[in-house]
């Protein structure tokens, strides 16, 4: 159904042995959304990827992609998902252009298609001018993204992005991000697990923190951010400011604090209480002309360190 989620985790526990990877994960993914994966390293990211993919059984509990029970219909399951591993190999002697050709064929897809889905991956990748170049010879973010096309190959409704900016360069992880966005316009639904949290702030539209195999927090960004009552800076200029005005905004509701610098005020709000609206709606019922108002970036790193405790399974 178009309005059901397209990922539905109920109670999944992942065991190896008597070591508990994952225990009674729960949490959804809407269609269309970028879901941010994050937690410390052993917290059971990769093995509840691992039983989306179809590639690991759980142990207990369900997961439903698609309308697809990934344990009873794993071939179901995989027309409909990308799957790219932290790790992948590549064919050395191939080029690029050969390299997708070759799981478009193990994609089964019509060989009177293969030409052209090959050419439309390489242009939504920017790797149209890299088609005849050896593997070998790129780069690392330039295999990131050839890894990306391979899996957009078949055209699946959910991409699992295990670490995909893992060991890039700052420019290549910039165009990852924006890669993964122009992925989302095109109604894609894309789970990505990561280490970068500022950068995941600035795509993911959901995100789901993990520790030792449980779920610390989910939702979305905003919703995370009010459950912790993290403060929020917003910086702003004023047109008419005085000493008698900035005093009036200090004792507005939910405002901590204001720091006066010489060309604005650092306004810290608690956003759980007042949201940025009612901030300059306030703002501007005390008389205020305001010529900028511009909000701190979340943080997630902050999130981070307060929802989990360094803990593994």
């Amino acid at each position: 159904m178009p309005d059901s989620p397209l990922v539905i985790v109920e109670n999944l526990c992942v065991n190896y042995g008597k070591t508990r990877a994952v225990r009674g994960l729960s949490f959804s993914i809407p269609r269309g959304e970028i879901f941010g994966f994050i937690g410390p390293n052993g917290a059971g990211k990769t093995s509840t990827i691992k039983v989306m993919a179809t590639l690991l059984r759980p142990t207990s509990g369900r997961v439903i992609v698609a309308g697809h029970d990934v344990a009873r219909e794993p071939h179901a399951v995989r027309g409909k998902i990308g799957y790219m591993p932290d790790f992948f190999g590549v064919y050395d002697d191939l080029t690029a252009e050969e390299y997708l050709h070759f799981f478009a064929a193990a994609y089964r897809i019509d060989p009177a298609r293969r030409k052209s889905t090959v050419a439309d991956v390489l242009a939504l990748t920017d790797l149209s001018e890299k088609a005849q170049a050896p593997v070998d010879g790129l780069s690392r973010g330039m295999k990131q993204r050839l890894g990306i096309a391979r899996v957009l190959l078949h055209d699946p409704e959910l991409l699992l992005l295990d670490e995909p900016a893992s060991g890039l360069d700052p420019r290549a992880r910039i165009e990852m991000r924006e890669l993964l966005k122009e992925l989302q316009n095109l109604g894609k639904t894309i789970l990505v697990s990561s280490h970068i949290l500022h950068e995941l702030s600035q795509f993911c539209t959901h995100i789901g923190i993990v520790e030792a195999g449980d779920m610390a927090a989910c939702g979305s960004l905003a919703e995370i951010y009010r459950a912790l009552s993290l403060r929020r800076t917003v910086h702003v200029q004023l047109a008419n400011g005085s000493p008698e005005l900035t005093e009036r905004i200090r004792g507005l509701a939910s405002v901590t604090s204001v720091e006066e610098h010489p060309d604005r005020l650092a306004v810290q709000i608690r956003e759980d209480e007042l949201p940025l609206e009612g901030l300059l709606d306030a703002m501007h019922g005390l008389g205020a002309k305001i010529r900028m108002f511009q909000a701190d970036a979340m943080d997630m790193e902050t999130a981070f360190m307060k929802l989990t405790e360094g803990k593994t399974a």
